[in-house]
């Protein structure tokens, strides 16, 4: 049976259709999935995510436990700052993609995918062990509203006194949100400006409705998986289980960047990345746009001449380039004219490199 969130009766007295994801009861949608998508490039979205989990690492080496448990260099993160990062296993192949935020000197928060929580809080045990550090999966006690949008800060700004303008991309701070008490981060998953909230479950419900009457004059609306899911795919985000998996590397993903082989120490996995950082990749994540007007979706072959030379990993309508779109792993070499077979129909694409959209430096 799905798991509810903290916000469960709001969903259901907003009518949103909700589905199972990741074993969570979930928003698919409360009206129109295009609205919800167009709201967050143009105003603001509200999302629930307390279906993520939240895994803290505190003691004077949890800084070391994460180097050596994670690809990344998170010692190095200074207080207030966040990133991200992946856990992979000794063969490299990525076991989740992660953010990580240092909350203080000796104090991690790991946030992991609602798919790979469990996995990740067990694996993190497992390679702390050793180090002066204790991992504490919090998971349960956590609910996570995310406002997103060009109008996100001026709605926050209405119900805390935190020093949003002040917020960095990628960092976070505690702060009362309309009298409770959350971490604020501006972080986000769509490709806009905007902030997630991490709370305690109880807060939840009374903090989604001092938003949505805080965003309302601002055309903020809720916002569910299916708008989350098309604002990341023009955004050229990764979603784990189809850009990323165990069959992959951070190489094979195009996402090297975030493995860092000039941290002191081991970490878990090195030898096998290393073993392939040099090596030319078979194949690359690449963006395509449908000359008409059926969707690529996840697992369709990507064709060239009648030849397979990919996969689409990710596809949807787009409703910001009024086109299907698409993220596909296909050969290295292959540029153009290509087309994905849809349902036994040669459909022509445009590679084009990703991301799709991205919002303007003054949005």
């Amino acid at each position: 049976m799905s798991r509810p969130t903290p916000l469960r009766d709001v969903h259901e007295s907003l009518g949103a259709t909700l589905t199972d994801f990741a074993g969570w009861l979930m928003p698919l949608r409360y009206g129109s999935e295009s609205a919800e998508h167009n709201a967050v490039r143009t105003a603001a979205g509200l999302f629930d995510l307390s279906h993520m989990g939240e895994i803290f690492l505190t003691g004077p080496q949890a800084g070391q436990a994460l180097d050596y448990a994670l690809v990344g260099h998170l010692s190095a993160l200074a207080p207030g700052r966040a990133r991200y990062t992946m856990i992979v296993g000794e063969d490299g192949g990525v076991l989740d993609d992660l953010i990580v935020y240092r909350l203080a000197d000796e104090r991690f928060m790991v946030v992991a995918n609602a798919s790979n929580y469990l996995l990740v809080a067990r694996e993190l045990a497992a390679r702390a062990a050793g180090f002066d550090a204790v991992v504490d999966d919090q998971s349960e006690q956590w609910a996570l509203i995310a406002v997103q949008g060009p109008r996100a800060q001026e709605i926050l700004s209405s119900l805390t006194d935190a020093d949003l303008p002040g917020l960095k991309y990628y960092a976070g701070l505690p702060g009362v949100v309309a009298g409770a008490q959350a971490l604020i981060a501006r972080t986000g998953y769509t490709g806009e400006d905007g902030f997630e909230l991490f709370i305690a479950n109880e807060d939840a419900a009374p903090l989604w409705q001092e938003l949505v009457k805080a965003g309302e004059p601002y055309g903020l609306i809720p916002a569910g998986l299916s708008s989350r899911d098309t604002l990341r795919l023009e955004a050229g985000m990764p979603l784990y289980g189809n850009e990323l998996s165990t069959a992959l590397t951070p190489f094979d993903a195009g996402l090297g960047r975030v493995v860092k082989f000039d941290k002191p120490g081991d970490f878990v996995g090195r030898a096998a990345l290393e073993a392939v950082k040099d090596d030319p990749p078979r194949r690359r994540l690449v963006g395509l746009v449908a000359h008409g007007r059926r969707v690529p979706r996840h697992g369709y072959p990507v064709t060239k001449d009648g030849a397979v030379v990919g996969e689409v990993t990710s596809g949807a309508p787009s409703q910001t380039l009024g086109k299907p779109i698409a993220m596909a792993y296909v050969d290295t070499g292959v540029t153009e004219g290509v087309a994905v077979d849809i349902r036994g129909s040669q459909e022509g694409m445009d590679l084009v490199a990703l991301p799709f959209y991205k919002r303007s430096a003054h949005s």
